[in-house]
């Protein structure tokens, strides 16, 4: 590999006798490395291969964007969605960093001349998709460029045993043995034990640093609910919340139908998915990095790209497939670190159809890691303890103290003798002959006056309105226990029959006893509330976000981009000044000062003596 020769242009930064602290806060604002930060990143600022692994909003992308800054040459980040590079982008060039991304969207001139800025060292960083990377002729272009970091965003695309692995992404290992003087560090959110090792044999990295953080977000709040009636339950749930929210679904169709409801209802929102055209997504994500909209109704298509800070709760309208899926979408609320919450509808029959889809669309090993990856998730959504307990303990993180922040630690599930209730609703299912669905052997239990029921005889069964003091919802959450605790099964091949299994017959011969918890029917605030992020100013605060709108509207950015809702939080807590003072606040660095300080003070200034 040869060196690009001396031109008369300046490169992108002077990096020399440049550490990675000044480089933290004189270009990110900060004022020291969050646990871990520091030591990956000397550790490749001196040349060494890593790979991290931490939370979403963790910190992950500093690791790289710092040594970018620090060492010689260009970096070059590896990035599985367009989106993901043109946010990260545009954030890296507000703060005055040369970086670009090259993908398919752009045209032949403009690639052209960023393949130029690479070759002449004009470049902090270039962000490329892995497809781009392994081609021949990019590579020849990287043997003539200064070349100062491999950064692989997403490493756990690379593992077969990797909840999203990508096929393009395997090839990444290749680039170590081609480039084998140039450091390699791989970042990723979301891998289990399996996962992590897989990525660093197909990377081939050399002697690694392997840091793990936490993968506590302790600013987000876990919730599981019963689904019953989904669309009352979302619109009650989001009435309730403030500020950006996304929703998940596990079909175009059901993002369709939940967007139109929730519109006519007169909520912002709109709709995302892959089915829409690439300028329909683009305006979508555009509409809410601006806040232009409140809510995404999406299909997991949505979200990798978005770097939104200050998204405030993530809703699963259905179960994800997999841990590392719930993990890494619910992370996408509460990136800067202020309160945020995770609401997840659970149910069996969406449980027996991800199992369907699972087994009809693998084979051979990786149809038996799907299944082993559901069967987790469905553990964490049936969890009777502490949900962070459970969450943490999937990656190998064990925690011995319940968290306090999630639906069954601030309020217990009520246990009790279950065995009547049981045996009710084992007894109508046998009678039924074990032919009907969920909801028809509720109608029977609660002894409804339809039709179908008449006409087929089933007013006459001894099991007709014997939980008719109960509502529908009750014995729905019943039923999902009884599936639970393996009484009863969901046969999704006959219409999502119920049928029994031979652990529910010493149940109806009352030789077992059977626990059940009191069923969750509706979403409730918390007994406990919400904690304030720090003792701030709430006037100033809404102040200073209108001032950030219309600045971001000038300077045609996301309003993020100016500054995060924790820094304006911790504005309003210093209330600073003068540039000096304004320079102590958590996300405010040098560039920022100079393009929006002025600003700032200024209304700072006139709210304290003014309005004081």
């Amino acid at each position: 590999m040869t060196t690009a020769l001396a031109t008369s242009d300046l490169p992108a930064h002077s990096h020399n006798a440049v550490s990675p602290e000044s480089v933290l806060k004189d270009v990110f604002g900060y004022g020291e490395f969050r646990d871990g930060q520091g030591e990956v990143i000397h550790h490749v600022c001196q040349g060494g291969d890593a790979l991290v692994l931490l939370p979403t909003g963790g910190g992950k992308s500093l690791c790289y964007q710092i040594p970018a800054l620090v060492r010689e040459g260009t970096t070059i980040v590896v990035s599985p969605l367009i989106s993901l590079m043109q946010d990260q982008v545009e954030q890296l060039k507000a703060l005055g960093v040369k970086a670009d991304y090259l993908n398919s969207t752009l045209d032949a001139e403009t690639q052209a001349n960023i393949n130029d800025s690479l070759i002449t060292g004009k470049l902090d960083l270039l962000y490329v998709s892995p497809e781009r990377l392994m081609q021949y002729a990019f590579q020849q272009l990287l043997g003539r460029a200064s070349i100062a970091l491999f950064a692989i965003d997403e490493a756990h695309c690379v593992s077969h045993w990797g909840h999203d692995f990508r096929q393009d992404y395997r090839a990444l290992g290749k680039i170590k043995s081609r480039f084998s003087h140039i450091p390699v560090i791989g970042l990723t959110a979301t891998a289990d034990t399996a996962t992590q090792a897989d990525i660093l044999t197909q990377l081939n990295l050399n002697a690694p640093l392997v840091y793990k953080g936490s993968f506590d977000r302790p600013n987000i709040r876990y919730r599981v609910m019963s689904k019953y009636k989904a669309f009352d339950q979302v619109v009650s749930y989001v009435k309730q919340q403030e500020g950006s929210g996304i929703i998940y679904c596990n079909s175009r169709a059901k993002v369709d139908d939940l967007h139109a409801k929730l519109f006519r209802l007169g909520f912002r929102c709109a709709a995302y998915h892959a089915g829409m055209d690439s300028d329909e997504r683009e305006l979508v994500q555009r509409q809410f990095l601006n806040d232009k909209i409140d809510i995404v109704v999406a299909t997991v298509a949505f979200g990798m790209g978005i770097n939104k800070s200050n998204v405030r709760y993530v809703v699963h309208h259905d179960v994800p497939r997999s841990v590392e899926s719930y993990y890494q979408e619910t992370g996408r609320a509460g990136r800067d670190g202020l309160e945020s919450e995770a609401l997840l509808l659970f149910d069996e029959k969406d449980a027996a159809r991800v199992k369907q889809w699972i087994e009809q669309g693998e084979s051979g090993d990786r149809n038996h890691i799907e299944l082993q990856k559901f069967a987790a998730m469905e553990a964490f959504s049936e969890a009777q303890t502490c949900r962070r307990q459970v969450l943490l303990n999937y990656f190998s993180q064990f925690s011995d103290s319940a968290c306090g922040n999630c639906d069954i630690c601030l309020d217990p599930p009520k246990m009790i003798d279950g065995l009547v209730i049981a045996q009710k609703v084992l007894s109508c299912i046998l009678r039924l002959s074990q032919q009907a669905s969920s909801q028809y052997i509720i109608d029977v239990l609660r002894g409804k006056q339809l039709k179908k029921l008449q006409e087929a005889g089933h007013h006459k069964l001894s099991t007709y309105g014997i939980g008719k003091d109960k509502s529908d919802s009750y014995w729905h959450n019943i039923l999902n226990q009884l599936v639970h605790k393996g009484l009863i099964r969901v046969d999704i091949t006959a219409y999502a029959a119920l049928r029994l299994t031979e652990a529910a017959r010493p149940v109806l011969k009352g030789e077992v006893p059977v626990q059940l918890a009191v069923p969750r029917l509706e979403f409730k605030p918390d007994k406990k509330t919400k904690q304030a992020p720090a003792n701030y100013d709430r006037t100033l605060f809404t102040r200073l976000k209108h001032l950030r709108k219309v600045l971001a509207e000038e300077n045609e950015v996301p309003p993020y981009v100016v500054f995060s809702d924790a820094t304006l939080v911790d504005m309003a807590c210093k209330l600073p000044v003068n540039r000096t003072t304004l320079l102590e606040v958590s996300g405010v660095g040098q560039t920022k000062l100079d393009r929006y300080g002025d600003a700032f003070i200024k209304l700072i200034d006139d709210y304290i003596h003014r309005d004081s």
